[in-house]
């Protein structure tokens, strides 16, 4: 147990940002601006899911992405601007429409949409996780873990309403060489 302690111990250290700020690395300075794009990214497809969806559970999630994201984006914002760093370029917001008024061809079907937004999710989780890994400061770390988490409080949700409603991609199920089939 007295392991397990002091492995604890040692990572909270780690968060805890009592030293002078060193300098932000080009690491640190590249998963921000990548951060930041692509929740922008993101935000760019949620407004174009709100233009096409009409589920209401459905579009009751879109919004919840698109608030939490903004949220998320704005922290690294106004995180950059602090430490001096010029902003990317990123795309403007997209003009409200109705569902209906989209083409056939070119809206996307619900299915299509919640699996967009999944694999957007779970890549933006796994690379917080990364992200943080290369940091050298406790504030860009932890900044990186507040991300994650926000992201991982959404993605449950979602979840459930893929399940619920059949869209979820499921991979086969995997047997062992020599096991026996059901």
């Amino acid at each position: 147990m007295t392991k397990a302690l002091e492995t604890i111990s040692a990572i909270l250290k780690n968060f805890i940002d009592e030293e002078p700020k060193i300098p932000l690395h080009v690491g640190e300075v590249m998963d921000l601006w990548t951060a930041f794009v692509a929740f922008h990214e993101a935000h760019t497809l949620y407004q174009i899911a709100q233009n096409t969806t009409v589920d209401p559970d459905l579009k009751h999630v879109i919004d919840n992405a698109l608030e939490g994201s903004k949220s998320d984006t704005k922290l690294i914002e106004d995180f950059l601007l602090k430490e001096g760093v010029p902003l990317p370029l990123v795309n403007p917001d997209k003009p409200d429409s109705r569902a209906m008024s989209v083409p056939e061809g070119v809206r996307l079907n619900d299915d299509e949409i919640a699996n967009l937004i999944s694999v957007k999710v779970a890549a933006s989780i796994t690379f917080c996780a990364q992200a943080m890994s290369k940091t050298v400061r406790s504030d860009v770390g932890i900044m990186f873990f507040q991300v994650q988490v926000e992201l991982m409080k959404f993605a449950a949700p979602l979840k459930n309403l893929m399940k619920e409603r059949g869209w979820l991609r499921i991979p086969p199920e995997y047997k062992t060489p020599g096991q026996p089939y059901k």
